[in-house]
């Protein structure tokens, strides 16, 4: 099945449109950690409870992460213009109703609410950059992305502590929502112009596979639960979720083979797993996600209930590895067509290095200079990482054809919600057992930041093996087979080959 590519439009009207979704892209993202410094002005104002903060963050994470493949399909099939602008609206009328709650109940559903639509956002981001970029122009428009990406989790602390500095604990939490309100409205009125009227599937026929839809956000629910509720729900028995979710999964990769062999189509095109890029990229976003997003949680908040800063200060501490960021995905997005997957060794090394600098000056400069001494550290860390997701998501999604952009960027985030999830839970489980069983902070930081650390190794170990790979083998599989037959395009022109 093809889809007819409309005309690209004019350049500056193209990265307008990529502002736009970028924009929408950064609030939503930013969300996902904003709301960490503002629990102790949730409870002081509106009452909330451990239960209902705990909600407040995990909820908004599952309800993200369960809708990423079904609406990046359903952009593919019915317009991702469409599609983005809906779930942008959901997202700042949520947003307005988080900001206005007058309950913890409330709020917790609001936020359930806008999380919904920020996973609806998130894929058409990545489906409409395939659409509008070709080339050396799609991988900077990654490159940007990576440097949202990477920005808006680090940021996140620091806008939330400026906020409630500015407004108050009884009110301030109310304000890391409404912060939202003008951008989101500012972003949809800017869409409404500038994002271009791509066609959707070209078969009308076409259905939404509803069942596929279930077993998925089964599964994903599974598995998401234990991990993002691991410090509030004692005991092991939650963990009996796990194999629950293997089964579930299972089931949808079955039903959905069938539903490929039918000549049907579905959720999740499986013919993508035997694009080596894809499948390896996915696996490495998974991992890494796994291993550096935990280091706001960790640090953060050893910055502010052991050495004593406040919200902000905490926040202004993480800012070099934001700045970083920004510049090494930039950097990232402008080389990897030269480079490719060594780009993402070199960044992933650098994170590496930057955490263990980390732990360095956490033990040679206790107290309150800490946060000067791991600058650098950062830095370090904030260039390597955005030197390993911008080229990563680039590398990923370059030759997933076009009309399966956005179920494809779906996958890629989903397991980057999972990978989140799962490594807050690991990392959070060591650094708070250390903390309860020896009470020795510092050594508490350093053991979590050391897991941190090894998850990254083990995205690191898989990038080196496949550069090595590709040197020996540069083309592993038989040249020229495309996915498919029958969609051998990459909306470029070009033929979609596996080994990519």
């Amino acid at each position: 099945m093809t889809t007819v590519q409309a005309p690209p439009a004019p350049d500056d009207r193209r990265w307008k449109a990529l502002g736009v979704c970028l924009t929408a892209g950064f609030i939503s993202l930013l969300d996902t950690s904003i709301v960490n410094v503002a629990l102790p002005s949730m409870e002081h104002g509106l009452g909330a409870s451990e239960a209902a903060q705990s909600w407040v963050v995990s909820g908004y994470a599952l309800t993200f992460g369960l809708v990423l493949v079904p609406a990046g399909r359903l952009g593919d099939m019915r317009g991702r213009r469409q599609a983005f602008l809906f779930g942008l609206a959901v997202f700042t009328l949520a947003s307005a109703a988080c900001g206005l709650a007058p309950s913890a109940s409330w709020l917790v559903l609001f936020r359930l609410i806008q999380g919904t639509a920020a996973g609806v956002v998130a894929p058409q981001t990545s489906g409409l950059i395939q659409q509008m970029f070709q080339g050396a122009e799609r991988a900077k428009a990654f490159g940007l992305l990576g440097s949202v990406i990477g920005v808006s989790t680090a940021v996140g602390p620091l806008a939330g502590g400026l906020l409630i500095n500015a407004v108050g604990t009884d009110d301030g939490w109310r304000w890391v929502f409404f912060v939202n309100l003008p951008i989101g409205i500012a972003a949809f009125a800017a869409g409404l112009r500038l994002l271009p009227r791509f066609p959707a599937s070209a078969d009308k026929r076409e259905e939404f596979d509803l069942f596929g839809v279930l077993l998925l956000g089964s599964g994903v629910l599974a598995l998401m639960l234990p991990l993002v509720q691991e410090q509030q729900w004692t005991g092991r028995l939650k963990w009996a979720l796990m194999p629950v979710a293997a089964l579930l999964l299972a089931a949808f990769w079955a039903w959905e083979r069938r539903e490929g062999r039918r000549g049907r189509a579905p959720l999740v095109d499986l013919n993508l797993f035997s694009l080596r890029s894809f499948t390896l990229g996915a696996l490495i976003s998974l991992i890494y996600f796994a291993g550096f997003t935990t280091v706001f949680f960790v640090y953060t908040l050893f910055l502010q209930n052991t050495v004593g800063y406040s919200a902000l200060t905490a926040g202004l501490s993480v800012l070099p590895f934001a700045i970083a960021s920004a510049i090494g995905a930039a950097l990232g997005g402008r080389l990897v067509v030269r480079h490719g997957r060594k780009l993402v060794v070199v960044g992933l090394s650098g994170v590496a290095a930057g955490l263990l600098g980390v732990v360095v000056a956490v033990q040679l400069v206790p107290g309150q200079n800490v946060g000067w001494a791991s600058a650098l550290p950062l830095l370090i860390g904030g260039i390597g990482s955005g030197l390993a997701v911008s080229p990563n998501t680039t590398l990923t999604l370059t030759r997933v054809p076009v009309h399966r952009a956005g179920a494809a960027g779906g996958v890629l985030q989903t397991g980057q919600r999972v990978g989140s999830a799962a490594g807050i839970a690991v990392v959070g489980a060591v650094y708070f057992a250390h903390l309860a069983n020896h009470g020795r902070s510092v050594i508490a930081i350093q053991l979590g930041l050391l897991t941190a650390v090894g998850i990254i190794m083990i995205a690191l170990v898989l990038a080196v093996a496949d550069l090595r790979e590709r040197q020996v083998h540069p083309e592993p599989e038989r040249a020229g087979e495309t996915v498919r037959r029958d969609s051998g395009e990459d909306g470029a022109g070009e033929p979609v080959r596996r080994g990519a």
